[in-house]
């Protein structure tokens, strides 16, 4: 199956576990950052071996994204209001 098919079907189980695979990635992640060692995933039918620097530098990045705050206004303005 694939990531659609999951995230659709009626099986709440099967649907779960894509959350739960999810979970286990980040944790595999933050487990190889702090053991200083990288990871070994399938990216379009090869194996890729991340080191942990780029790991941590993923992960300072995704940080980073997470804490800048919006660009949308905090009262906008209706489309019925007219700018001066």
């Amino acid at each position: 199956m694939t990531t659609p098919d999951l995230s659709q079907t009626k099986n709440l189980l099967l649907r779960a576990s894509l959350a739960a695979m999810q979970r286990a990635a980040e944790l595999a992640r933050q487990t190889a950052i702090q053991t200083d060692t990288g990871i070994v995933i399938v990216r379009d039918g090869q194996l890729v071996r991340i080191p942990a620097e780029t790991l941590r530098q993923e992960a300072a990045a995704a940080t980073l994204a997470r804490s800048q705050p919006t660009k949308q206004p905090l009262f906008p303005q209706s489309p019925t209001e007219s700018t001066p």
